[in-house]
């Protein structure tokens, strides 16, 4: 009897999973039992957090706190619609207004979460006669967004201007083009070379968009991301930010010109289709954002941390890469050998993410690890003797 293909085969074929579940190395999913602070509960156990992106430590601060129950009792826990329809609030158009503020541009428009922004504001601006590029570490979410363009998509290995240029150079007059780069890349913690990007856009008329969700809160003098860390808020085109990440909450938005943010408004689907994010939501992330404005005083203790433990790390022999960030990676290399000292570490009581291909190159698996503002010495203190024992039984370290 003929067999059939079946669309569930490949189900049966994903393996490895549930090989690393078996032998205790699987790294993914992990329950945890308290708020997302410096320290977690995890199984019954206090655990060091090293793998949040809860940058300036806000998820758990009396002002955001007491702001998202505000909205709740006001407006309820949904808007149960899209905004388009019946799912705007005066609370996201004064969301949005506050960002244009904060951002220094025009408008402002807040999606559901931060993957629909770049989803979205993608596919919508990018036509069939237009040109993408990328950036080869960019974002899934970018990565996605060129997938559902019509336009022709381009990427250069990454930070490498010189292939930049030569991709604006073969395009130039030809097509409307569009550069889109993460501000700060969420695996290895560098910082994209901004000002050679924005110097080749302008000379070969390509617009640029900065995803910056891990630049928001914590690049800048006033957490304003990549392009005020570089001076160049007036030079880049369109800044796409998260409310997960500093801003203590969920969802995510565009800012740019007026005009820009009226077009995305009323093309974007990822926007027009999807429910608007919950009034606690959008409150929480105002309220973060009074925070980042009145105690800069975060950003200086967040960056104090990175230093330190980029210095200590590097010190001992471990390999943190090219990080320039919060976000510091400890490469371990061969994916077995990172599973293993990710179960170690987790094992001695401290959380790092264990990132493989394709979040990364293969044969470059690292161990994420991120800081907070509200990290004290003592979460630290015992999170680098954690690494220095693992590294030493792996042989990461001498």
């Amino acid at each position: 009897m003929e067999r059939h293909l079946d669309l569930f085969d490949k189900v049966v074929r994903l393996t490895m999973p549930q090989q690393a579940q078996a032998g205790g190395f699987y790294p993914y999913f992990v329950p945890i039992d308290s708020p997302s602070g410096p320290e977690v509960i995890i199984g019954g156990k206090p655990t060091i957090m090293l793998g949040s992106n809860n940058y300036l430590g806000l998820t758990q601060h009396p002002h955001v706190v007491a702001a998202a129950h505000r909205a709740i009792d006001r407006y309820g826990t949904g808007c149960t619609g899209s905004r388009l329809l019946n799912g705007t609030l005066t609370l996201h158009q004064e969301l949005e207004s506050r960002l244009a503020k904060f951002m220094g541009t025009e408008a402002a428009l807040v999606f559901t979460t931060g993957f629909q922004v770049n989803l979205g504001v993608i596919s919508s601006l990018v036509g069939r006669n237009d040109v993408l590029i990328l950036d080869r570490s960019d974002h899934a979410s970018i990565v996605d967004g060129a997938r559902l363009a019509f336009g022709r998509t381009l990427r250069y290995p990454h930070n490498d201007m010189a292939v930049l240029e030569r991709l604006l150079i073969e395009h130039h007059g030809k097509s409307g083009i569009l550069i889109v780069v993460d501000g700060v890349f969420s695996m290895e913690g560098d910082i994209a070379r901004l000002p050679e990007i924005v110097r080749l856009a302008r000379k070969y008329g390509a617009r640029v968009m900065v995803d910056d969700a891990h630049g928001v809160g914590v690049l800048g003098a006033g957490g304003r991301g990549t392009s005020e860390h570089f001076g160049l808020q007036d030079q880049v085109d369109l800044v796409m930010g998260t409310f997960s990440k500093s801003l203590a909450s969920t969802g995510g938005f565009i800012a740019g010109t007026a005009e820009v943010i009226y077009f995305i408004k009323h093309s974007a689907r990822a926007f027009l289709f999807s429910a608007s994010i919950p009034p606690a939501s959008a409150a929480a992330a105002l309220a973060a954002l009074d925070v980042i404005e009145t105690e800069p005083e975060r950003r200086t203790t967040l960056w104090a941390n990175a230093h330190r433990v980029k210095a200590e790390l590097t010190s001992m022999g471990f390999d943190t890469g090219v990080s320039e960030t919060p976000i510091i990676p400890i490469v371990v290399g061969d994916e077995f050998r990172l599973a293993q000292f990710w179960k170690c570490v987790f094992e001695k009581g401290v959380f790092g993410n264990a990132a493989i291909t394709p979040a990364v190159e293969p044969g470059h698996a690292l161990l994420r690890t991120s800081y907070m503002a509200t990290h004290e010495d003592h979460h630290l203190d015992r999170a680098l003797t954690v690494f220095r024992e693992a590294g030493r039984e792996f042989g990461l370290i001498s």
